[in-house]
């Protein structure tokens, strides 16, 4: 199915945002984190800045602490998480995501999900990928293979995260995030 109704306009302005990356792994090195290096390098190929890079453990709490602690110090404009976010006992990323959203982004994990089923088959239905708006700042969870790190930032994140994708993107609605 083509993609007819996404287009980048070229009379709009490129805006760069601030990006964190965080991998979720009690086994994962900056020297092997190969799915955060996919990541970290699509991030910059697409124009965007690195704000912050780690490595988190496999504990909610610890996750959510870290996740915290970015959003606290506005450090990051969205963070994405690789990781963490199958059916084992150590996968908890989206129970540590839920100690900090104010909002689920339902439509991010069911579009992944129809985007890896084309990849995978009917394996994606183990994934737990998910998002959230904490306190402004947006949260996406991938699972921790480079395949789903492709299938997520190439096919959904690139395009959202980029100010000139249209009809709408989530770069557009930062400044009202924050609204009461």
């Amino acid at each position: 199915m083509g993609r007819c109704c996404v287009a980048v306009d070229p009379s709009r302005t490129f805006k760069p945002i601030r990006i964190a990356v965080l991998t979720v792994s009690d086994t994962r090195t900056h020297a092997d984190d190969t799915s955060g290096d996919l990541l970290v390098e699509r991030i910059k190929a697409a124009g965007h800045q690195l704000a912050a890079r780690a490595i988190e453990r496999d504990d909610p709490g610890a996750i959510a602490g870290r996740l915290n602690t970015w959003i606290d110090e506005r450090l990051a404009d969205a963070i994405v998480t690789t990781g963490g976010t199958g059916l084992t006992g150590r996968d908890v990323t989206p129970e540590a995501l839920d100690r900090i959203k104010d909002k689920d982004i339902p439509g991010f994990g069911e579009l992944f999900r129809w985007i890896s089923y084309q990849t995978i088959g009917t394996s994606t239905v183990q994934s737990r990928a998910c998002a959230v708006l904490a306190r402004g700042i947006y949260v996406f969870a991938l699972p921790g293979s480079n395949g789903a790190v492709k299938d997520g930032w190439d096919r959904i994140l690139a395009e959202q995260l980029d100010s000139r994708n249209r009809p709408c993107n989530f770069v557009e609605l930062m400044p009202r995030l924050r609204e009461v």
